[in-house]
């Protein structure tokens, strides 16, 4: 590869393989940051589940545990479509590379939907965060026993909530390179846009995983 070859090499760098080594240690800088984000939340689950740790099972009965792992279905499937479209970047088939990238748009869609539906029966079961916590007696929610039920609502809005505003990041980015590969920027010579946020989408994924069973299997 050089520098006549690669319209995208930046001159602070010494060739285009120093360029690609340092963006790919950069996005790697960037992911242990958001790693140590949720770590915080990770930390204060285990804080608050030791402390109540019957009230955390009674609450999680009011997950859907359907919708949940549907959307992890959903999240491991659009990891496999966006490590194809790397891949398709990489030998040189962008229009291939084109729908697994559309594809991968369309399941961070669905994943949003089947969330949506999540938080609105939350809502109007009035299983709330904090002071805004007011269950109702609808014959579709279900009774939660045990002190301080909104600790456990509120650990699930903010990890659950934190991890989806990273699915909206995403999906601009995606959208992004969806744009960039339309007009041809990437090829198997320059494909660094597409892994980097590659890179990104699979951490989102990985949380998730996480979150999973930590919120919706703790009995």
């Amino acid at each position: 590869m050089s520098k006549e070859t690669t319209p995208y090499f930046q001159h602070h760098f010494v060739d285009p393989e120093q360029q690609y080594e340092s963006s790919k240690l950069g996005m790697w800088a960037f992911l242990v940051t958001e790693v140590l984000t949720f770590a915080g939340f990770f930390c204060a689950y285990a804080i608050y589940r030791m402390w109540n740790p019957e009230m955390f099972i009674n609450a999680h009965k009011a997950l859907d545990v359907t919708m949940g792992a549907t959307n992890t279905v959903v999240l491991i499937t659009s990891s496999l479509t966006m490590a194809l479209a790397i891949r398709y970047v990489q030998v040189n088939k962008p229009k291939v590379a084109l729908v697994h990238l559309i594809l991968t748009f369309l399941f961070a869609c669905t994943f949003l939907v089947i969330k949506y539906f999540e938080y609105e029966h939350k809502f109007h079961c009035g299983h709330l965060p904090g002071a805004l916590y007011n269950p109702h007696v609808y014959p579709d929610c279900i009774p939660i026993e045990g002190n301080n039920p909104h600790v456990f609502f509120s650990i699930y809005f903010m990890m659950t909530g934190l991890h989806g505003i990273h699915v909206i990041a995403g999906m601009v980015l995606i959208l992004w390179l969806i744009f960039r590969t339309h007009k041809g920027h990437f090829t198997s010579a320059y494909y660094t846009p597409v892994e980097m946020v590659g890179l990104f989408w699979h951490l989102v994924d990985l949380i998730w995983i996480y979150l999973f069973p930590l919120l919706y299997l703790i009995g």
